[in-house]
C-alpha cells in the first residue's frame, strides 16, 4: 500500500511539473513528435488531477483550452455556416487536435481534423464544473465547441491514434456524445438531441454480431472502446453488448500482461500501450473488480523507467520487428514518459481507493 501511494504522488507531481505556465499539458517532455498539447491527453489529465484534488491546475487546463479554441472561432462558424448551407466544408480550417503550448496552432501535415478531444475536453469540463457554467469566456468556447460537435460529430475523421482519416469511429462518435451530454449539463438543453442521435449512430452502426466494432463497417474491436462505459457512462459494464466486447478486447488485445490499440497495429510495432493498460485497470476498479484491476496496474508499474516515466507503449510478443525497427529509425524510440499513461494510472488507483 505504500508503494502504490508513494507512488501515485510520483505520478500526480509529474503531471503537474510538465503543465506550461500557460495552462497546457505538453504530451510528452523528452519525444520528438510530442512537445504540444493534444486537447484529449489534456481532458484525461484534468480530470485525472481533478480526482486528487488539484483542481487548480485542471482549472487552468479548461482555460487555456477556451482561450485557443475562441481564438480559431472565425474559423469554425465559416464551417458552421457552410454545413448550414449545405456547402463543402474545409477540413483543414476545423478544430485542431494538438496545439503550441501557447496555444496557437503549427501549420503542417499531421492528422490534426479529429473530432474527439472537443467531445472529452466537455466532458472533463463538465466533471470539472459539476453545473451550469456562468457567463464568460469559458462558457463561450464550451458554447463554440457544443455547436461544433452538434455539426460535425458524424463527418469522418481521424481517430484517437489519428488514423482512418475517411471513417467513422466507434470512440469518437462515443466522445461526441458524452461532450454533448456534458454540454446539456454545462449549458442547457440546446444539444440534447444531438448527444441522443450521435449515441444512437452508435448503437445502429457500431455494433456488429453483439460486439461494439473499432469502425462503422468494421468487424475488429478497439481497446478505445473500454471508454464507453469508463469514464463516459454510455453504458454500463453490464450492458451485454459492452460485456462481449470487453472479453474480445482481453482475449485479442491482451498480450504478455498489456493492451494493444487493436490487432493490425504497427505504430512501432504495434506494441501494448499503458495508458490504454491503466484504462482498463480503471475500468475494472470502477466495476468493483480489484483484483484485476491490480494485477493490470503491477504490468504498468513493471514497465516504468528508472526515472518513474511510464512510456507510450512497449514491444511485446507480436510487434512486428520490422515496423518497430522503421519507425525507431524515423522518430526515435517510442515516447518514454507520457503524461496521458501517468493521467490514466492516477485515474485507476483512485478509483481503487
Amino acid at each position: 500500500m505504500r508503494h502504490a501511494i508513494a507512488t501515485q504522488d510520483a505520478d500526480v507531481r509529474f503531471l503537474l511539473e510538465h503543465q506550461h505556465p500557460g495552462g497546457a499539458y505538453v504530451a510528452s517532455p523528452d519525444f520528438s513528435q510530442y512537445p504540444y498539447a493534444w486537447v484529449r491527453d489534456g481532458a484525461f489529465v484534468a480530470h485525472a488531477l481533478d480526482a486528487v484534488g488539484e483542481r487548480a491546475s485542471a482549472e487552468r487546463f479548461h482555460a487555456w483550452t477556451a482561450e485557443a479554441v475562441l481564438a480559431l472561432e472565425v474559423d469554425v462558424r465559416a464551417q458552421l455556416a457552410a454545413r448550414a448551407a449545405g456547402r463543402p466544408v474545409d477540413h483543414a480550417r476545423m478544430l485542431p487536435a494538438r496545439f503550441r503550448l501557447d496555444g496557437t496552432v503549427e501549420a503542417g501535415d499531421w492528422p490534426d481534423f479529429q473530432v474527439d478531444g472537443y467531445g472529452q475536453w466537455l466532458w472533463s469540463l463538465g466533471t470539472h464544473a459539476a453545473g451550469p457554467l456562468p457567463a464568460g469566456r469559458m462558457r463561450d468556447a464550451a458554447a463554440l465547441v457544443a455547436t461544433y460537435l452538434a455539426a460535425f460529430w458524424g463527418e469522418p475523421c481521424y481517430d484517437a491514434w489519428e488514423e482512418g482519416r475517411t471513417q467513422q469511429h466507434t470512440s469518437t462518435l462515443a466522445s461526441a456524445a458524452a461532450g454533448l451530454r456534458a454540454a446539456v449539463r454545462l449549458l442547457g438543453a440546446e444539444h440534447a438531441a444531438a448527444a441522443e442521435t450521435a449515441w444512437a449512430g452508435v448503437r445502429a452502426r457500431g455494433v456488429v454480431d453483439g460486439v461494439f466494432v473499432k469502425a462503422f463497417g468494421r468487424r475488429d474491436v478497439d481497446a478505445s472502446l473500454v471508454w464507453l462505459a469508463t469514464p463516459f457512462a454510455l453504458v454500463r459494464d453490464d450492458d451485454p453488448v459492452f460485456r462481449r466486447t470487453l472479453v474480445r478486447i482481453e482475449d485479442e488485445l491482451l498480450v504478455d500482461g498489456g493492451l494493444r490499440r487493436y490487432r493490425a497495429d504497427t505504430f512501432y510495432g504495434g506494441g501494448a500501450w499503458t495508458l490504454l493498460t491503466a484504462g482498463l485497470a480503471w475500468h475494472h476498479a470502477c466495476a468493483g473488480r480489484a483484483d484485476r484491476a491490480q494485477s493490470l496496474l503491477a504490468w504498468v508499474d513493471a514497465q516504468r523507467r528508472s526515472d518513474g516515466g511510464l512510456p507510450e507503449q512497449v514491444p511485446v510478443a507480436t510487434s512486428d520487428p520490422w515496423f518497430l525497427d522503421w519507425w525507431t529509425r524515423r522518430w526515435g524510440p517510442s515516447a518514454a514518459r507520457l503524461l496521458w499513461s501517468h493521467a490514466m494510472v492516477v485515474l485507476a488507483r483512485s478509483a481503487l481507493g
